[in-house]
């Protein structure tokens, strides 16, 4: 591991013939890494095989690297990528789990080093992107990356290329941040990671991408590039002489270091000692010694027992991923081979579904969405071509695709061309396929083992929607299998709670908008003509954003956090769900502009910014962040949110389905919402348990109107109480504190003759 195994200089900073080698660095973070991202001026592969030690390490432990590389490279690098990305028939299979035998063909430039540079290009172990500066005779001369274990992350900075000239001849120097050296550190490491996503997701304008086919190998007069021309011209020397350079003591020291990690990892394999990769491809297995739980057990049996079709609707929090992972593991007990396709509805889901699966270590995973572009389909091509040419043959394979991807017509043309009977088809978030165009083509879905996941399967106001569900999944009149938020919370799979309402009231400008709507609604609210009920929906949707954007829910949530920090002196572990807006369409646009209270894009940042800067002001120590769709650096977000260095966690809607904060302990709920699905998702992101977590504690800002304008606005009013109560009710009966909840709305309650039990 990277902060554990690697003794790091105070200075953190690295320079050619001293102690501290550039060399040294590569060779140490390769060897404990899985991986390494990297964005410089000048490659070439000589630096692969000067550093073959700490390279096979990386490989053998499962180690994936991306590249973003200037266009002047040598003829046999060229040639290698070329073939990798054009997936040349000949190229010959290289063992990953032979470490002796990569590090063998990593250290020999001949024909077969960069045969097993094409496979690994291939098999997207190594991917590459090459640029130029847009409109520019210069080169990209960035030489920066990033090294991650999994846990830890390390970034850094300097005047080092990866080449054998500038590991061993040149005098070259770099700067390393690790992320455990705190919040500045921290910060250079994401803007290092943010550059390179930029460039890397071909986002970023200042660059040209170029095609593997047009990298230039031979010297060409370039002006004003003398640096670049002598790293090549002494990178050609190199290799036309492959002659053995004189090393410094330093560097051999350092080369040695990852030379013997290697033979001693050759040891114990030959021994048959247990050594175990950081992720290792092996015999599948449940990830917990402990095995899976008394309920993932019954789901299991349960869905075989249904011909392995089901929908099993638990609890937000109660471990769906690993109950449907749990099947597949034994259907890979009783055949030898496990084959999925597993849909989701984000890529911050992918990417955590392929966590779970390496977790049960199940390898062979490709990813199917608008991140990784197409290069998927080659592996998807290579699949299909051994289920045609051998039926029975047992190779085992996941595929981890977003709804989006799915449903495009060439893609879910080859994403259903496996086999059938043999493929589990496992829909998370499975609510998603009873709408819009999947629902439309469920029919067409021939994979015969099915699994829905949701904590709400049902769709709201959609009962067509509901039964297409039931039936695709197998379910005549109940669901495969059930496990409620009251027996989770019973059997400790999910956290206790106390749960406390806070009434929030609107100022007078918002009440007199919010009277006229209410007059206004209730002139429409029976009429059955098109036009009235077009009218209805746009004044309520204009009433809600009233509601969600009031005022004093501020003041009300400034006020809870300055109490909490009062208390505990710290505000770690704490989820902010901001109130997000709705941008109407063309034709009520009109009446939204008259009552300047819809949220545009523009609009929901900025209060999503109030919010955050509400948490900011409270006292300077409190680090805040804010989770959006437009957050490059998600995951490493999440991972800092759970270690304590992010404090808050701010969001509209993108902690909603499926993203895991196990450490979350304090929740606001500043966006009122009577979507069932919303509020009960939010509830089970709190809820998660963790081994120094006690409890959970959710406060939930409720507005209220306070005002009685005539008996239809009172049966309005009602109905909006009734409501909001549905989320209260669903709450408060399961929470430790439930007289709370009576005494703060017992006046509410009274007014409206309404009871929180019923």
């Amino acid at each position: 591991m990277l902060k554990a195994n690697i003794i790091w200089p105070n200075h953190r900073r690295f320079k050619s013939r001293t102690e501290w080698e550039p060399v040294g660095f590569f060779s140490d973070c390769l060897c404990n890494s899985t991986q390494f991202d990297l964005m410089l001026g000048f490659f070439s592969s000589s630096a692969i095989s000067i550093l073959a030690n700490g390279f096979a390490t990386f490989l053998y432990n499962g180690g994936k690297m991306r590249l973003i590389i200037n266009d002047i490279l040598t003829e046999c690098d060229k040639t290698a990528i070329i073939n990798g990305e054009n997936n040349i028939d000949d190229i010959p299979f290289f063992d990953l789990s032979d470490i002796k035998s990569i590090y063998e063909a990593l250290s020999e430039r001949n024909k077969h080093f960069f045969d097993c540079l094409s496979w690994l290009i291939r098999n997207d172990r190594i991917e590459i992107k090459i640029i130029s500066p847009k409109n520019s005779i210069g080169i990209s001369h960035t030489k920066s990356g990033i090294f991650s274990d999994g846990l830890n992350t390390i970034g850094f900075d300097g005047s080092c290329n990866f080449s054998k000239a500038a590991l061993i001849d040149n005098i070259e120097s770099l700067t390393a941040s690790c992320d455990w050296d705190g919040i500045i550190e921290k910060a250079k490491i994401d803007i290092i990671k943010k550059d390179f996503e930029q460039v890397f997701s071909e986002q970023d304008l200042n660059v040209s991408y170029i095609s593997a086919e047009n990298i230039k190998t031979q010297i060409i007069n370039i002006t004003n590039n003398k640096s670049l021309l002598d790293l090549l011209e002494a990178e050609y020397e190199i290799i036309k002489k492959d002659s053995k350079v004189e090393n410094s003591p330093f560097v051999e020291k350092a080369l040695c270091k990852a030379k013997d990690k290697v033979e001693a990892i050759i040891e114990k394999i030959n021994q048959k000692e247990d050594y175990k990769p950081l992720y290792e491809e092996s015999i599948p297995t449940f990830p917990y010694s402990s095995g899976p739980r008394d309920y993932q057990k019954l789901a299991f049996e349960n869905w075989k027992q249904n011909k392995q079709k089901g929908l099993f609707a638990m609890a937000t929090g109660t471990g769906k991923t690993i109950t449907s992972l749990n099947c597949l593991l034994e259907i890979y007990k009783s055949n030898g081979y496990y084959k999925a396709l597993i849909l989701v509805p984000t890529i911050t889901l992918l990417e955590q579904w392929e966590k779970e699966c390496l977790k049960f270590k199940f390898s062979n995973i490709i990813k199917v969405c608008s991140k990784y572009s197409n290069k998927w389909k080659k592996s998807l091509a290579n699949l299909q071509m051994i289920e045609a040419s051998n039926p029975e043959n047992k190779t085992s394979y996941i595929i981890i695709s977003t709804y989006a991807s799915f449903i495009k017509s060439d893609n879910f043309i080859d994403l259903n061309l496996l086999p059938k009977k043999k493929l589990l088809l496992i829909a998370d978030e499975a609510h998603n396929m009873g709408s819009g165009r999947i629902i439309s083509r469920l029919s067409e879905i021939k994979y015969l083992r099915r699994i829905g996941l949701s904590a709400t399967p049902e769709r709201q106001f959609n009962e067509t929607g509901n039964n297409r569900l039931m039936e695709f999944f197998g379910c005549t009149q109940s669901y495969t299998f059930e496990y409620s938020m009251r027996e989770a919370i019973e059997n400790n799979a999910l956290c206790r709670y106390y749960y406390y309402p806070h009434i929030v009231k609107l100022t007078s400008n918002e009440m007199e908008k919010y009277i006229e709507l209410s007059l206004k609604i209730a002139k429409v609210f029976n009429k059955e003509d098109n036009d009235s009920k077009e009218l209805l929906k746009t004044l309520l949707l204009i009433r809600k954003q009233i509601i969600h954007k009031a005022e004093n829910k501020k003041i009300i949530f400034k006020n809870i956090l300055k109490d909490y920090f009062t208390k505990q002196r710290e505000l770690k572990y704490t989820l902010v769900y901001v109130p997000e807006g709705n941008r109407p369409d063309d034709q009520s646009a009109d009446i939204f502009d008259e009552y300047d209270v819809y949220s545009d894009d523009e609009d929901t940042k900025h209060l999503i910014d109030e919010y955050t800067s509400i948490v900011r002001d409270l006292d300077s120590h409190i680090t805040v962040r804010q989770f959006t769709s437009e957050s490059k650096d998600r995951d490493e977000m999440l991972k800092g949110f759970a270690d304590g260095n992010i404090n808050v966690l701010t969001s509209m809607k993108c902690l909603d389905e499926g993203v895991d904060v196990p450490r979350s302990e304090l929740a606001i709920f500043c966006a009122s919402t009577g979507n069932p699905r919303q509020f009960i998702q939010r509830r089970g992101r709190v809820l998660r348990t963790h081994k120094d977590k006690q409890n959970a504690i959710i406060h939930d800002l409720i507005v209220v109107p306070d005002n009685v304008f005539n008996e239809d606005c009172f049966r309005l009013e009602k109905s909006l109480i009734e409501n909001e109560l549905k989320r209260v009710r669903d709450f408060a009966l399961l929470s430790e504190n439930l007289n709370d909840t009576v005494n703060e709305l017992q006046d509410v309650l009274n007014k409206y003759n309404l009871s929180i039990f019923n």
